[in-house]
């Protein structure tokens, strides 16, 4: 039986990915007190105790604004420790899986975003996941990155979860129109994951960078106004999608500069794994149906 060390269990990806990746071998999945990401050493002494097939890294450093005061932590977490995973799998001819993000590109570009055009990240985030990617490349290991965006879920801390909690404390809110991006719910990831991991343990996939989001694409504004129409008209709450208001970026203004344009191509990954993933609202919809019981 193949063996997969899953890190990040607690995570929104990394939670959907103990069930997804179950029927494909033994799963040994670690959170923080299993796997120190901003500990080099106990990155190496997880794996080596492990000695898996594969590894499928779920982990991160995803506070996007606070990392640009804690630059240090999030180039370890985000870069250092994936190059020592990606080192640990070489030594023993194990795979990776590792996850990206659109923050790896600037926004400026009109269209959806190839995975091989120049990235060009506008934070620090974005810059500790280039270098993340990177750290893999280098070693020569066996990966797959997948680059992905606007993940939500049902637990965790995420944009859908934000807007269902402001609807319920407030009257009136104002969200961001002009930055555009595919919202991708967790499991939607986690369900992909599984079936590029199926063929990567069969060893005969080579090193790629791949895109993994939902299809279409909205604005924060239109992700909202979404997310307010689908809520049970009995529910608990104060906000109306008649009573969402669009702004501009210039007036939110946040510690972090965000791409405006944060769409990913989905050719790549159509045309090598044969993948085409659900509309943004079909997650939406099927991720509101979980969280408010419904069949």
């Amino acid at each position: 039986m193949k063996r997969i060390l899953l890190i990040g269990k607690t995570g929104q990806v990394g939670w959907e990915l103990q069930r997804t990746l179950a029927p494909l071998g033994e799963i040994v999945a670690l959170d923080r007190s299993g796997m120190d990401l901003a500990d080099p050493d106990s990155v190496r002494r997880a794996i080596r105790d492990t000695k898996p097939n594969l590894i499928v890294n779920a982990a991160a450093y995803t506070a996007v604004d606070r990392a640009e005061s804690e630059r240090e932590l999030a180039h370890l977490i985000n870069a250092a420790a994936p190059g020592v995973m990606a080192e640990e799998a070489k030594r023993i001819d194990a795979a990776l899986i590792h996850y990206s993000t659109d923050y790896v590109f600037d926004g400026e570009k009109t269209e959806p975003y190839l995975e091989s055009d120049a990235p060009y990240p506008l934070n620090v985030y974005g810059a500790s996941k280039l270098a993340g990617e990177q750290a893999i490349q280098q070693t020569g290991t066996r990966h797959l990155i997948l680059r992905t965006s606007w993940v939500y879920g049902a637990r965790g801390k995420n944009f859908l979860l934000t807007i269902l909690r402001l609807a319920k404390e407030r009257n009136e809110l104002s969200v961001v129109s002009d930055q555009i991006g595919a919202p991708t719910w967790s499991r939607m990831i986690a369900q992909a994951t599984a079936l590029l991991a199926a063929r990567w343990l069969t060893g005969g996939e080579s090193s790629s960078v791949c895109n993994l989001t939902a299809s279409g694409q909205t604005s924060w504004y239109g992700f909202a106004r979404a997310i307010l129409e689908l809520l049970p008209a009995d529910g608990e709450r104060r906000l109306e999608s008649s009573r969402l208001a669009a702004i501009p970026t210039a007036q939110y203004p946040t510690p972090t500069v965000r791409p405006s344009n944060s769409m990913l191509s989905h050719a790549k990954l159509e045309r090598d794994f044969g993948l085409t993933m659900p509309h943004w609202k079909e997650g939406l919809r099927l991720c509101s149906q979980e969280l408010y019981g419904q069949s």
